[in-house]
């Protein structure tokens, strides 16, 4: 018996190494990223050490032109591409939950593009179907008699949302389709007993009973989406003008164009406060849902 107390308290002295370890690997670029964002260090006055600054650079982003253009970019493209890999991955969910020749090839091609690496999905999308000249889209139209589009510069926003919607349905399809194999068939039976057609079923029973794993879905592919950059560098550039960057995409220019460490740090403090602030944002309302009994 107490070999076992000895063992459980050694337990802590331990797991302090391992949590010290994480601490320090994890916290020190936080707290290096704070104490940058204060300072006016850029690489291109190497002559000139960082001097502290204090809040300056939060100041230059907030009094930015462009600064409206960037934040609404990024919830435009954030929500359009969360609320279109929903509906889509919900009807393919519904779709592969039923027993059908082929079920297994059909389910592993549509979690296919989930596997491709981001920037390897933009070329393929920006030179194989978006290309003006031959790419598939408009070849395609070009042979029923229409016009050929320049895709990702007439329409970039929407070329860039159906790119990462692609890739990302099949993320929210898998959520969606484990939340539908645990529904009990016995209730869509009494469903069908009692008269309900199929709107009312998914309405009353489906929809109630994949609430949980709405929640999760979303709440991932947000944060995930928020923080999206091969894509858009490898398609646009954040351009054209600015009208396809994002607060991800504005770190990186900051950085790596203007080479200004200070501001893109001060930047990056930013976007985590913005993604935090979604998150709470929506586990404010998961909650109340919740309290409501309105999740199941």
């Amino acid at each position: 018996m107490s070999d076992v107390r000895s063992e459980r308290s050694a337990h802590p002295w331990l797991l302090r190494p391992a949590i010290v370890y994480l601490i320090v690997l994890t916290q020190t670029p936080v707290l290096l990223t704070l104490y940058y964002s204060l300072t006016n260090w850029n690489f291109l006055r190497p002559d000139r050490p960082a001097r502290f600054i204090g809040l300056q650079n939060y100041l230059d982003f907030i009094l930015a032109r462009d600064t409206g253009r960037i934040m609404l970019n990024t919830v435009v493209f954030s929500v359009a591409v969360v609320v279109l890999s929903l509906v889509i991955g919900m009807c393919l969910a519904l779709l592969l939950s039923r027993e059908f020749r082929g079920r297994n090839l059909a389910r592993t091609l549509i979690i296919t593009p989930f596997l491709i690496m981001p920037t390897v999905s933009a070329v393929m999308w920006k030179n194989m179907l978006f290309n003006p000249a031959f790419g598939l889209i408009s070849s395609t139209l070009a042979a029923l008699g229409g016009p050929r589009i320049d895709w990702i510069n007439q329409h970039a926003m929407g070329s860039l949302v159906v790119i990462v919607t692609w890739e990302w349905t099949p993320f929210m399809m898998l959520i969606l389709l484990s939340g539908l194999q645990s529904l009990q068939k016995e209730h869509l039976e009494a469903a069908q007993i009692d008269g309900a057609g199929p709107l009312a079923t998914f309405r009353s029973i489906i929809v109630p009973h994949l609430g949980r794993y709405i929640e999760i879905g979303v709440l991932l592919e947000t944060l995930f989406v928020l923080n999206i950059f091969g894509e858009i560098f490898t398609t646009t550039t954040g351009g054209p003008a600015n009208y396809t960057t994002t607060l991800t995409f504005n770190i990186y220019l900051e950085a790596f164009k203007r080479w200004n460490v200070g501001r893109a740090s001060a930047y990056a403090v930013i976007a985590v406060i913005f993604a935090n602030i979604i998150t709470l944002l929506f586990l404010r309302i998961l909650r109340r849902q919740g309290g409501n009994g309105e999740v199941a």
